[in-house]
C-alpha cells in the first residue's frame, strides 16, 4: 500500500473548486468572442472545466480508483452544500438580518437544478475518467493530449447534455436547448484544449515527484466500487 505526497491536496483542491463553481453557477454571463458573436453561459464556466482537468490528472497518474474517490467526495460535498443551504434558508431569520431575499437568491437551489447538477457532474466525470483510462491503454501511455482532449470531448458532452436537458426541458424549445448545449460544450472543450500545455507540466511534475504512472490494466470500472489505492511497482501500477 502507498500514500502519495500530493494526492490529498489535489483532491481537496478539486472539491473546493467544485463547490465554488456551484456557488457562482446561477449567474449568467455574456461573453463576446469574435466581434458581435457572443455566448451566454454560467458563471461556473470560469472554474468548473478545471474539475475535468483534475479528473484527467487523477486518472493519468494515480489511476481510475483515485479519480473515483475524488468524484464521490465532490458529489457528497456538493450535496451537503445544497442540503445545508436549504436548511439555513428555512430557518427563521433574525429581525435585524435584512438580507434574507438576497441570501435566498444566492443559495436557493431549485430541486430540478439540484438533480441536474448532481446527475450531470456524476455522469460526466465518470465518463471522462473512464475514457481517459481506456485511451491510455490503447495508446500505451503515449500522446497524452489525445487522452486529455478525448476524455473531455466525451465527458463534457455527457455533462452538458444532461444538465441542460434536465434543467430546461419543457421551458425552452428544442432549438434553444440545442443552442445552449453546443455553445456551452464548445467553450468547455476549448478550455481543455487551451489548458493542455499546463496539464502536461502538472502531469510530468507529479509523475516524477510521486514515482508512479498508473495503467488501469486490471481495473474494475464500476463507479460504485470503492478500493484502496495501491501501486505494485515504482514506475507503473495497476489501479483497482
Amino acid at each position: 500500500m502507498r500514500r502519495f505526497r500530493y494526492l490529498d491536496a489535489l483532491t481537496t483542491a478539486f472539491v473546493v473548486i467544485l463547490l465554488v463553481s456551484n456557488l457562482v453557477a446561477q449567474k449568467l454571463v455574456r461573453i463576446h468572442l469574435f466581434g458581435s458573436f457572443a455566448v451566454t453561459t454560467s458563471g461556473a464556466m470560469l472554474l468548473f472545466p478545471i474539475t475535468y482537468i483534475f479528473g484527467d490528472i487523477f486518472t493519468e497518474i494515480y489511476g481510475y480508483a483515485a479519480s473515483r474517490r475524488a468524484i464521490w467526495l465532490g458529489f457528497f460535498g456538493t450535496a451537503l452544500l445544497y442540503a445545508v443551504s436549504a436548511i439555513v434558508i428555512a430557518l427563521p431569520a433574525d429581525p435585524e438580518f435584512h438580507h434574507q431575499a438576497a441570501f435566498i437568491t444566492v443559495f436557493g437551489i431549485l430541486p430540478r437544478i439540484l438533480v441536474a447538477s448532481l446527475t450531470a457532474f456524476w455522469a460526466g466525470e465518470f465518463a471522462n475518467s473512464y475514457t481517459l483510462a481506456r485511451l491510455k491503454l490503447i495508446t500505451r501511455g503515449r500522446w497524452l493530449w489525445t487522452r486529455t482532449v478525448g476524455s473531455t470531448v466525451v465527458g463534457q458532452l455527457v455533462d452538458t447534455i444532461l444538465v441542460v436537458v434536465i434543467t430546461f426541458a419543457g421551458l425552452y424549445s428544442p432549438g434553444k436547448l440545442f443552442q445552449i448545449v453546443w455553445q456551452g460544450y464548445l467553450l468547455k472543450v476549448a478550455y481543455e484544449v487551451l489548458a493542455t500545455p499546463l496539464t502536461y507540466l502538472v502531469v510530468n511534475f507529479l509523475k516524477r515527484a510521486e514515482h508512479v504512472d498508473t495503467f488501469d490494466t486490471h481495473t474494475n470500472f464500476n463507479p460504485f466500487r470503492f478500493a484502496e489505492l495501491q501501486s505494485k511497482t515504482p514506475e507503473k501500477s495497476s489501479s483497482s
